[in-house]
């Protein structure tokens, strides 16, 4: 999933202190408190922060006190989102059901893991595309030179890291589900690092491009060592947070200048990248890799001579997210898949607008783009806070929503009486934005629901937030990177695919703590506290940091030459850290003094 995109990276980090909101109240000077070991220590009293019992203890009660227990515990109160899987799988199942509500519980799970690819795929992502070609990023050559690899760097790890960022966030604005956030980070580095990197030697041995992979492997390893050393004091600062963001600033700058330096050395000048340089893919490789909307709705299949359309068959065309004729050709399985993605397209189409620079019409539909203006503020309203703004009433009379309702109607008859079918408006960029904001929203609602339903899959299976993010949510942030990277490899661009394995993750460790613990600050509370109380999260840390080190010492021993055997020692590594990781948290392997 490596679509390009493009926005400032302090852009990107406004907007997503918006969608997170504020974090809990906390007294003048009392550094905010992160849990980011077991929900209840073993052995413990079970009291969490003054907050009364925790609400991991619920399982240890009779199944007729299970409904009563989480009610009256504040403990056991998500925060955000839109259902209460706690009080669900507690009060409206009965506890003879109990396997059948984990059963729909995972199935859930599953689906919001398919409707954060998607939104980041197709919507998201484009529309970051989009931005960049109205911000005229690659119109010249001398700056297309420059830019290239800030673009890459920037805007396309934004893009792929969209779901990883926004549950990081999502997860780190609770205390109670902090957890998850750092075991979904450093789980999905030795994850990318190890599995998908192998992967990729294992498919295609090849080559790595030798400074873009030390230079890469480096960041990364600062970036874990300082995280290592927050985690052994157990605060974040302002000026830490502030510093994890100014370090990959630094790193976008390092690349920036690497490449100039390249380029000058090789006597390229301000010439282009060629398509083979292993920074970013091609848009042709884009394409083939990731599957963006051009591929699904058979553009091959346009008609020569342009032909006028009504607005109703154009509403009704541009709503359907399937193509017959791909249908037909395609295997069983990805119909399969098709179907259960296809409610999501078609609610993202009806909510989201799509600017797409490399079409002709750039993707203007004069209905639908009109629909989107009513619905895509609509969409924004209800899902900020979980629809608490929305819901709010004026005075007490008039709903905020009804408010939008009415300003969105107005303008969207604006626009369709102001506009044609046959040719976009000059201010159809805007779209682009809007598109861009509703996407967000929709990846920060389903980040929510995500994080807030395994909360409550650890509660009822009696296990830490940290196991569950560096397992779950982990796997399920990298399934569509592993793909997207196994498949570049096999069409012959693995020096690509393994430089994005060590490329990408960095923004996902330094943007992911950095805004994640910046946005839980106030003026009167500049500290976060970090509680790593578990043995797990530091096997965690050291996992990471051991198989970084492992890639740094015997890559550049091997002339950059990785062949099957690398793939299959990073491939057992993360197995045995899998094992350790578990029977860690089954207890089997402890430390006397935890």
């Amino acid at each position: 999933m490596r679509p390009a995109g493009a926005l400032s990276l302090a852009g990107a980090l406004s907007l997503a202190g918006v969608l997170v909101g504020d974090s809990r109240a906390q007294p003048a000077g009392t550094p905010l408190s992160l849990d980011l070991g077991r929900t209840v220590p073993p052995g413990g009293d079970a009291l969490s922060h003054g907050r009364g019992p925790d609400c991991w203890e619920v399982r240890k009660r009779n199944s007729s006190e299970w409904c009563r227990f989480v009610r009256s515990n504040p403990d056991c109160r998500l925060d955000g989102g839109f259902l209460d899987y706690i009080e669900g799988v507690f009060c409206v199942f009965p506890p003879r059901l109990l396997p059948l509500a984990v059963t729909l519980y995972a199935l859930w799970l599953l689906y919001l893991f398919i409707i954060l690819g998607v939104t980041a795929e197709k919507f998201f992502c484009p529309n970051l595309s989009a931005i960049s070609t109205n911000l005229k990023l690659s119109h010249n050559v001398a700056v297309f030179s420059l830019m290239f690899p800030l673009h890459g760097v920037t805007f396309l790890a934004f893009g792929n890291g969209a779901p990883d960022v926004f549950s990081a966030v999502v997860a780190f604005s609770d205390p109670r589900t902090a957890g998850l956030a750092i075991g979904a980070i450093f789980g999905a580095g030795v994850f990318v690092t190890t599995v998908v990197a192998g992967g990729i030697a294992l498919v295609k041995p090849f080559t790595a491009a030798s400074r873009p992979f030390l230079r890469d492997v480096i960041f990364y390893m600062v970036a874990v060592f300082l995280t290592f050393m927050i985690l052994y004091f157990g605060r974040i600062t302002l000026g830490e947070a502030l510093g994890y963001l100014g370090l990959y600033v630094f790193y976008v700058f390092t690349v920036v200048l690497c490449t100039w330096i390249h380029r000058r050395q090789r006597g390229d000048g301000l010439a282009p990248p060629a398509t083979w340089e292993p920074e970013m893919p091609t848009d042709a490789e884009e394409q083939e890799s990731s599957g963006t909307n051009s591929g699904d709705y058979g553009e091959e299949y346009q008609p020569l001579l342009p032909s006028r359309e009504t607005s109703l068959r154009i509403l009704t065309t541009a709503l359907s997210p399937l193509d017959y004729r791909k249908w037909r050709r395609k295997p069983w399985y990805w119909r399969l898949f098709k179907v259960f993605k296809v409610p999501v397209e078609l609610v993202l189409l009806l909510t989201v607008p799509v600017v797409d620079p490399d079409k002709d019409d750039l993707n203007w539909k004069r209905p639908l783009n009109c629909l989107h203006v009513l619905t895509s503020p609509l969409l924004c309203i209800l899902t900020l806070k979980s629809g608490a703004y929305g819901l709010y009433q004026i005075q007490g009379i008039f709903p905020v929503w009804g408010l939008v309702t009415l300003v969105g109607s107005f303008l969207a008859i604006i626009t369709f009486i102001t506009t044609s079918n046959e040719e976009p408006p000059k201010y159809h960029c805007v779209f682009a934005f809007l598109g861009f904001l509703a996407s967000a929203m929709w990846i920060n609602a389903a980040a929510t629901e995500l994080v807030n339903i395994l909360r409550t899959l650890g509660i009822i299976f009696q296990l830490s937030n940290t196991v569950l993010g560096l397992t779950l949510l982990a796997w399920g942030n990298s399934i569509g990177d592993t793909f997207s990277d196994l498949t570049m490899a096999r069409q012959g661009y693995p020096r690509m695919a393994f430089s994005a394995c060590f490329g990408g993750i960095i923004f996902n460790i330094l943007v992911g703590v950095g805004l994640g613990c910046l946005l839980q600050m106030t003026s009167s509370q500049l500290v976060v506290k970090l509680e790593p109380d578990s043995l797990l999260v530091w096997i965690l840390a050291g996992a990471l940091g051991l198989s970084l080190v492992f890639s740094f010492v015997s890559v550049p021993a091997q002339c950059f030459q990785l062949g099957k055997a690398y793939g299959v020692c990073l491939i057992l590594y993360y197995l045995a850290f899998l094992c350790v990781a578990l029977l860690t948290e089954f207890r089997v392997i402890h430390l006397s003094a935890v």
